[in-house]
Order: structure tokens, then sequence, then C-alpha cells
């Protein structure tokens, strides 16, 4: 299982940024698949390097679930149905990238 941690980017060049975590933390982070990004932009982020621009309300919504996650994971209860709303009732969908080449 793959998981993205929302970061802001802080400051940064073409190649990378200084991303600022929801905890405080700081990380260098590669820019390679989003190109630079301005401070105040949030990233989703996975093992050091950027795979989406996303807005405040996703990474609000990832931050949500992935608390919801260390709660379990430290035997606290979570709520899962509100940290996982949009998964609700929904099944597996495809992203835009491959739906293009659905055929009708």
């Amino acid at each position: 299982m793959c998981v993205g941690i929302p970061m802001q980017v802080v400051h940064g060049d073409a190649g990378r940024a200084l991303c600022r975590a929801r905890d405080g933390s700081e990380a260098w982070i590669d820019l390679l698949l989003t190109g630079a990004q301005p401070p105040g932009t949030w990233l989703l982020t996975f093992l050091g390097a950027a795979r989406e621009v996303i807005d405040a309300a996703r990474a609000a919504q990832v931050g949500s679930a992935l608390d919801a996650l260390d709660d379990l994971l430290n035997g606290r209860p979570a709520d899962l149905d509100a940290a996982f709303a949009d998964l609700i009732e929904r099944g597996p969908q495809l992203p835009d990238f491959l739906r293009k080449n659905e055929t009708p």
C-alpha cells in the first residue's frame, strides 16, 4: 500500500522544494513530476517526491484519513466513516489518464 503525505511548499526552485508537513516537520521534496511550485502550494508526496498538486481541502481530507490510521495503529478509536467519507459506497475508479482510453 502506498501512502501519500500532504506537504506544503515553503520555498524552492525548479527541481526541489522545502516542504512542511502538518506536524511541522520539514523535508526537501523532488519536484520532477510536478514542476516548480510557489510557496503555499499543497503537494501529495511519497518517498521524498511530489506526486500531485492538491488543494487545501484535499490535503485536509488526506490528513484526516492519516490521523484515523494513526489512531487505529495506536489502539485508539477512530471514526472511519468520517475519515474515509469519500470512499464510502463508492466503487473503484480509474484515474483520469486511464479513463480517456475507455471505449463506450
